[in-house]
């Protein structure tokens, strides 16, 4: 039985956790788009000119995404060569 090269281990690991990622983006833009922003228009207070709604679902949640995927690059994830290993017998 041929053992599983290691790059993919690590593959699947960083794939794992840029779906995550890209989960967590969806569920922090749609807690605030449609949590806030379902209230009557005279409700709405403003940021920086911007629906409170709108200014948290995408211009901080924006920023918090970005600084979490470079953490995540930074830290979490590997430098992985593409050439192919050989084996010395």
């Amino acid at each position: 039985m041929e053992e599983t090269d290691w790059r993919f281990k690590v593959a699947h690991r960083e794939a794992k956790i840029g779906v995550s990622l890209a989960l967590f983006n969806f569920v922090w833009w749609f807690g605030f788009a449609y949590g806030m922003g379902s209230r009557p228009v005279e409700e709405y207070s403003y940021v920086f000119g911007l629906p409170d709604w709108f200014f948290y679902s995408c211009v901080v949640g924006f920023l918090v995404i970005a600084v979490l995927v470079i953490v995540i690059v930074k830290f979490f994830f590997t430098d992985v060569p593409f050439e192919e290993e050989e084996d010395l017998q």
